[in-house]
């Protein structure tokens, strides 16, 4: 993106066109922007903002060499370099011309030469020091760019566009896949609805800009334009934005026809969750070990005359079902009530929740929605007991189908590899019956493979030689098999553990 000053937009018949760049003189300024900072690499940026100069007066418009050179200086290498350090060299300097008290040209040079002998430095190493560290004396080290002249247009003509966006207040983006616009448009923070399109297969994604919020921010202002490179990336699309210019109201309208490309990748995904609650929600969430799989940012749901993308999906891991999960922070009143009508509209099944002080619980709930509220972060024990009512249901259906006795093939396997083969849950094989195999801790044995281990094992037998012979036989929990065949586990100090028949 470009500053402020560097915008070129056209304002005629009332509306806010940016002033794309891609004509033959333009890609002449672009070529010659790149090559002088290739030529100028050891000056320092005084020579280089000199040759600059002389590109702007050859080239149409000014601002945009200044807006080439802007991107082009992304790929600059500055730095400060001096015989002394410029810090040390003023104050060692200053404090020489107050011991002589510098007035007249020779003073001055007298000074130099006592700062350079306490500084074991030459008198003119020293006055190239003193402000080398100023900005416009820093010296341009490297230019490596990634862009060539055209590509060099194409991120001017973007961030061009982005910046005439730092002062949209909306923005209608109409797209025939909305999901990937959408996620980004989360993941930048940004309020948004989804509208349906009559008589259109594509749908409309309506973003209120930082102006709809207390007061703007440019870091807001800065997500919002950034959006516009999920939408170039579209293969068709429009863009209506509403720009606050300076007081007057202008309409400033994009589409796929424009000179709009992504030469470069710019993460939209760097701002991953909506809110510091959403992110550790998530975190703490996958660190519990449930039947519920958590889903990012699942799909779009019809709600009315919109559409919605809630924050989380819970996917039942034995069973097509889902509930999805909403989290209502701190939002405008409008904005509150323009999603609680969406949930009114919504038909599945959907928790919500909503910090304490918007106050809408009561309203979430009449609509047949679960509320969970919150100050400051989501627990997950109450999203975990929500989910909990749904799984009594589930797990009944999950083994409505499951035999009342069941018989693996193999002659050792864990309750939950069981489960796992018939894709329920575990506590829905623990209460069957098990003819063949014995319920050794959490594993079935066949009682054949425990009466060969029996006459493999001893008193006195060394813990580790035992372990080594229960995992030759696939059986992993040693405690429960030792203590299934009368045996326990005595220590010696350090020196492992003995195997000693029960009391």
């Amino acid at each position: 993106m470009l500053t402020k000053d560097l915008l070129r937009v056209s304002r005629a018949g009332g509306g806010y066109r940016p002033r794309f760049a891609g004509g033959d003189a333009d890609r002449e300024a672009a070529r010659r922007v790149l090559d002088t900072y290739r030529e100028r690499v050891g000056d320092d940026r005084r020579a280089l903002d000199d040759a600059l100069s002389a590109v702007e007066r050859d080239a149409p418009d000014f601002k945009l060499v200044r807006g080439l050179a802007k991107l082009a200086e992304r790929d600059a290498t500055f730095e400060v370099r001096a015989p002394v350090d410029p810090a040390t060299a003023r104050r060692v300097a200053f404090a020489a011309a107050e011991d002589v008290g510098v007035v007249t040209e020779a003073e001055r040079d007298a000074a130099l030469e006592a700062a350079g002998e306490r500084l074991d430095a030459s008198a003119d190493a020293v006055a190239r020091s003193l402000y080398a560290d100023r900005e416009s004396r820093e010296v341009l080290a490297g230019f490596d760019p990634r862009w060539t002249p055209a590509d060099l247009l194409a991120q001017y003509n973007l961030s061009l566009a982005q910046t005439a966006l730092f002062d949209a207040t909306e923005v209608r983006v109409r797209t025939d896949d909305p999901r990937s616009l959408v996620l980004a448009i989360k993941r930048l923070g940004l309020l948004y609805e989804v509208h349906e399109v009559e008589g259109d297969v594509g749908r409309e994604v309506v973003l209120t800009g930082p102006d709809a919020l207390f007061t703007r921010t440019r870091r807001y202002g800065t997500r919002f334009a950034r959006v516009l490179r999920a939408v170039v990336g579209r293969e068709t699309w429009r863009l209506e934005a509403t720009i606050d210019d300076r007081g007057t109201e202008r309409t400033m309208v994009l589409d796929d026809s424009d000179p709009l490309s992504v030469p470069d990748a710019d993460p939209v995904t760097e701002v991953s969750y909506d809110s510091g609650v959403e992110r550790e929600f998530a975190a703490r969430f996958a660190a519990l070990e449930l039947d519920w799989d958590l889903v990012r940012e699942p799909d779009l749901l019809d709600a009315g005359e919109h559409l919605m993308v809630p924050d989380f999906a819970f996917d039942y891991r034995y069973a097509d079902y889902r509930v999805y999960f909403e989290i209502m922070g701190f939002w405008t009143p409008a904005y509150v009530e323009k999603k609680l009508a969406q949930l009114e509209a919504t038909d599945v099944e959907l928790l919500v929740a909503v910090d304490e002080s918007l106050g809408v619980g009561e309203e979430i709930a009449t609509r047949d929605h679960r509320a969970i509220p919150y100050t400051g972060s989501v627990r997950v024990k109450d999203v975990v007991d929500a989910l909990r009512e749904f799984e009594a249901d589930l797990r009944a259906d999950a083994s409505a189908d499951l035999p009342a006795a069941l018989v693996p093939d193999v002659d050792v396997v864990s309750l939950e590899a069981l489960a796992d083969e018939y894709g329920v849950p575990v506590d829905a094989v623990e209460d069957r019956e098990f003819p063949e195999h014995e319920v050794v801790g959490r594993t079935l044995v066949r009682p054949a493979v425990l009466d060969a281990l029996a006459a493999d094992v001893a008193a006195g037998m060394a813990l580790s030689e035992v372990e080594e012979i229960c995992e030759e036989r696939g059986l992993t929990e040693t405690s429960a098999v030792l203590s299934r065949l009368g045996y326990r586990v005595e220590w010696e100090g350090l020196g492992g553990g003995v195997l000693r028949e029960k009391a």
